[in-house]
Formats: structure tokens, sequence, C-alpha cells
């Protein structure tokens, strides 16, 4: 079998591998990028991009369950989860060819298939071999499989965004934030939800007081939630499953007619034969050195969930991406830099965060002021009926630089990138409270969150 030659092998038409295709195309290198699936990855297709799509009817629910507060006389609404699907699917459907037209204009040969390394140089996809010069993983991530008798009952996100059928009831077998946002999204459309955790903490990487605020909302609207659960078996009984669990030392059981596993997800790179590319891992993670090359052989480059020290998150992905071709254009020569990097979790309302939770943040022997607000009463979040509207920015007492920010509706996940922004380019708490912001807005009261009246 003969070898072709690239400069660049992507394994993976996500995010992560489409952001490395800029930097190597403008500097006029050869690139294959090769995907088994739909180009766009899990992101675009199969997760954010349609997910947001059904939070935004979450939204919608929830707006009018708050209309009688502004004197609006509304029905009981009535919610077609088909048709709901059904522009779900509509809204992504030509996000792959749209993709597939860009990588050729950027003159990306793109292979369908599976690649595997055969050796430290070499993929093979399908009847071809392909030897690079650099070579970029970049394959995304899959469900994580819980090791528990049954398992293979539970469905994972894809399969949800699929179901036109809207569930009468469903259990989420870890209290991540898959569970929690589809988890709104059904407990709106009038679903019994139920979300089992083994952990004492939903969300355990989330500021605990900020994950209480959002429990609690989730609660309000009818979630039933069980923290430090263990989950023995899942088990099919007619058109349904029943998962049996232990609670507080005690033996019990649930039935609902989905069983979803909401234990998040893992990279996938299992399939790669990263023996062969004499790549080293552990844990669905490659170990790599600062400018995200393999630590093991330099010539292959990593970017997205298989990056061992950052959040699985999109925009990260195609961060890294970017990260990644110019390190194969320049050499090893840039670094990826976290700080101000924010995330939302995308309940009714939204988690947002950025930076160090107050625990964290302790940790570092800073002496740090903590400014914790609830707004419930304030005039923005009266005005928008907001059942719940919380803050809470650290700030380090000697720099007044921003450590963390953390926020539970009142428009939490757009007010968390100015907060970012003042993380990345060290903004003060002070410069923060004596901008002028736009008025009556939710960012007026960022003033207030951090503790001038």
């Amino acid at each position: 079998m003969a070898r072709e030659t690239f400069d660049v092998v992507i394994l993976g038409g996500g995010n992560a591998g489409i952001g490395v295709t800029g930097p190597v195309r403008r500097a006029g290198l050869s690139v294959a990028m090769i995907e088994p699936s739909d180009l766009g990855g899990t992101c675009p297709n199969r997760g954010c991009t349609p997910k947001k799509v059904l939070v935004a009817a979450g939204q919608a629910l929830h707006d009018i369950e708050r209309a009688a507060v502004h004197h609006i006389a509304v029905g009981k609404p009535r919610l077609n989860w088909a048709a709901l699907i059904d522009r779900e699917k509509d809204m992504i459907k030509d996000i792959p060819a749209n993709l597939a037209r860009a990588m050729a204009r950027r003159e990306v040969e793109v292979i369908k298939g599976f690649g595997t390394f055969v050796a430290p140089d070499t993929i093979r996809v399908g009847d071809r071999l392909l030897q690079a010069r650099h070579i970029a993983i970049a394959t995304g991530s899959k469900p994580r499989p819980l090791p528990i008798p049954g398992a293979e009952h539970m469905i994972a996100s894809d399969e949800m965004l699929r179901d036109r059928e809207l569930p009468a009831s469903v259990i989420f077998v870890g209290g991540g934030v898959i569970s929690l946002e589809f988890g709104h999204v059904y407990a709106r459309a009038s679903a019994v939800v139920t979300i089992l955790e083994a952990l004492p903490q939903l969300l355990p990487a989330m500021d605990s007081d900020a994950v209480a605020r959002l429990q609690a909302e989730s609660e309000r609207i009818g979630i039933n939630i069980r923290t430090g659960v263990t989950v023995r078996r899942v088990e099919p009984i007619g058109r349904q499953f029943r998962v049996i669990f232990t609670h507080d030392g005690v033996e019990q059981a649930a039935v609902a007619d989905r069983v979803v596993n909401g234990a998040g997800r893992l990279a996938d790179v299992n399939g790669l034969d990263l023996a062969a590319g004499r790549v080293e891992h552990a844990n669905g993670r490659i170990a790599v050195d600062p400018h995200l090359r393999s630590t093991s052989n330099p010539q292959v480059h990593v970017c997205g969930d298989a990056v061992p020290f950052s959040p699985q998150l999109s925009p990260i992905a195609t961060y890294e991406g970017d990260i990644v071709g110019r390190n194969i254009v320049a050499g090893p020569k840039y670094l990826p830099d976290y700080a101000g990097m924010a995330t939302s979790v995308y309940t009714v309302p939204a988690l947002a965060a950025v930076g160090l939770t107050e625990t964290a943040a302790r940790k570092t022997g800073a002496a740090i002021d903590v400014h914790v607000n609830d707004m419930r009463d304030w005039f923005s979040a009266r005005s928008y009926a907001e059942t719940v509207a919380w803050s809470k920015v650290i700030v380090d007492r000697a720099s007044d630089c921003i450590l963390g920010a953390h926020f539970v509706g009142h428009g939490g996940q757009e007010l968390i990138n100015i907060f970012g922004l003042a993380i990345k380019f060290g903004i003060t708490a002070g410069e923060i409270r004596d901008s002028v912001y736009a008025y009556p807005t939710f960012s007026a009261d960022i003033k207030h969150m951090l503790g001038r009246a």
C-alpha cells in the first residue's frame, strides 16, 4: 500500500480540528482531515447547538409561568414536543454541508472514515496510509460508560435530541451539566424528572453556593434530586425501566420511561491505537507539554477533549485547535492561556462561572473579599420577576483583581463575560465599579454586586 504524504493530518472534524486548519492552510501546508461522522462534531450536531433550541423552549415556558406577575392572563401552555425536535433538527441540518464547503474553500482534503496510528508519523484510514510531518488529535468525546448492571438500557444526549416522543418520566444517572440542562427542559415540558448523583454535590467543579441556588430552583420546578446515591442496577419492566439505588444506606427504586446516562463525557481516543503512534495516555487523556504536543511523540499535537488540563468545552476546543495550528507553522512558540474563560450551565435560569470558586480561592492563602448578593429584591430582578437572582464575586484584597465570579440568573450567562475579560486583562474591581453601564440593565447592577451602593 503506497503512502500518501501530507504536512498535516487531523484526526477529527469537530471544533478543535477545524480550528487547526486556519493557521496551517494560511501557511500553505497540505492538510487531510479524517472524520467518521458529520463535520462539526458533537457541539453543533449532537450537543450544545441543538440543545440550546430546547433550552429556548424551556425559557419560553418559564416566561409564560411568570406572566401573571406582569398581569398577563394566559392559558396553560401546550408544547408539541415532536414539532420542537423537528425545529431543532431543521436548525442544524445545514451545518455539516456548510462546514464541508468551508473546508473545500480552505483546500483541506476531508476523508470519511476512522483513522488509526500504524506508526508515529502514519495514519491508516480505510485502505489509505497517510504519512505526515504533524498529526493533530482532535477526536472529541463520547458518553462516559457507567459500570452498572443494565447500563445498556440507558440512553445518552444523542438519543434525547432525536426522540420525538416526550417521555412522561426521566431518570438521570449523574448530576452533571447534561442532566441539569435537559432536566430543566423536560420538567418544564411536564415530565417527571429525577436526578441521582453519586457525589454529595451536583456539578462538583462549580461553586457550592451557586450550585445550592440552582438546586433549589431545580427542586422548585419539580425535579427530584438525590445526592450521595449509589446506583446498583437498571432493569426493564414492561415498557419502562427501574433503577435500583442506595441512598442513606437504604435500598430504593425509581421507575421511568427513560433512563439517561448523565455522567458526563470522556475523550474518544480508545480506537486510535495510540501505542502504535508512541503517544502516552491515561484515563482517556493524552500527556502533553505546555505547547499541546504529545510528551512522547512531539510530531503529535492534541486539542479539545483529550487535553488533560482544560475543560471539555467547544470554544476552548476551537481555541486550542488554533494554538496547535500556529505551533505547527511556527514551532513550539504559543501557549494556551485559559485565564478568564467563562462557562455556563444552560438551565433556566442559567448558572454561569469564571475563575476560582470560593473554596479554591481560599486554598491559595490570599486575603480575599467575597461579595455575595441575593438580588431578588433588586429593581432589575423584580422587573423581570426573576425566581432566582444571585451573584458571588471573589476579589483579591491586595491587588483588587477579580479571582472568580459566579451567577445564577440575572443574565449571568452574559454578565460572566465581563468578569472573564477582567480576569484575562487584569481589570480591577474598582475599574469595573467605576465604569458606566447602560441603564436599566442587569449589567448596571455590577457595581452594586461589588459592594458600592
